[in-house]
């Protein structure tokens, strides 16, 4: 564990990254930020013990620590919207999802602090990927990185209407080989969960930097909705019927790509 994430490393070839489990704020900053802000209300909340199961595949699990109003990991470093001509959230974001402002008047960081939050937080996160996709490529030909996202399930902001249960994302294809998603698919499709793949979320900075099928790096992203295992208002608690009524689709999705991957 470092101040930045944890890191539980295993044998299998998949890593599971989860960069935007973090809520920690550094004390420094906090009186720059609002209230609103503050309750880190756009936390993936809770994916690290949703994702438990993963360490009996042998998973290595890359989790952050720091909160994505601090900067987002999940975000190039220049900062370029990934969808363009849709509504998102930068670098280091300015308004939360809700389009609250995240920073007091005047205490917005400056290009300055932007690119010491990048070298004191985003770059390190993405070394450790780096590092753990590394490592496992020296005994696999093929590894399988998935991308843990949640998000609450109405945003008018970001989204029209309600989000699928589970929104599965490989670029259009291009982050994971064919059979990869066809099996992720295939196990969201035998569940009674509503599902789409490449849709409004196809896969963030990290999905789409080190997903290379070529490479034998195959990424895909999982944005769930958060109402499937948890409740979407403060305190955001965890709500263990439902995710123990998930939890097996969410286990088959990652088996079955992995078995994929295994395959090639």
């Amino acid at each position: 564990m470092s101040d930045l994430y944890t890191l539980t490393r295993g044998h299998a070839p998949l890593l599971i990254s989860i960069p935007h489990l973090g809520t920690y704020i550094p004390d420094a900053l906090r009186n720059q930020y609002t209230e609103a802000a503050l309750t880190v209300a756009d936390t993936d909340w809770h994916l690290d013990r949703l994702y438990a199961f993963a360490v009996d595949l042998g998973a290595t699990i890359l989790a952050a620590r720091v909160s994505r109003y601090v900067v987002d990991l999940n975000r190039p470093s220049s900062d370029e919207n990934l969808y363009p001509g849709l509504a998102t959230t930068g670098l280091c974001p300015d308004v939360t999802f809700r389009g609250e402002p995240v920073y007091r008047d005047g205490y917005r960081p400056d290009a300055a602090e932007r690119e010491r939050r990048i070298e004191t937080y985003w770059r390190p996160y993405h070394q450790a990927i780096q590092t753990e996709l590394s490592r496992l490529r020296k005994n696999y030909a093929n590894v399988l990185l998935w991308e843990a996202h949640s998000i609450a399930s109405v945003l008018p902001r970001l989204f029209e209407g309600t989000l699928p249960d589970l929104n599965i994302g490989t670029q259009d294809g291009r982050t994971a080989a064919e059979t990869v998603l066809q099996a992720t698919v295939n196990a969201a499709r035998g569940s009674n969960y509503t599902w789409v793949a490449n849709g409004r979320f196809k896969g963030g900075f990290i999905t789409r930097h080190f997903g290379a099928p070529h490479d034998g790096i195959h990424a895909v992203q999982l944005e769930m909705r958060q109402n499937t295992y948890m409740d979407e208002t403060s305190p955001f608690s965890f709500v263990a019927e439902r995710a123990k009524a998930i939890e097996p689709t969410l286990q088959a999705m990652v088996s079955r790509a992995l078995d994929a991957v295994v395959a090639l």
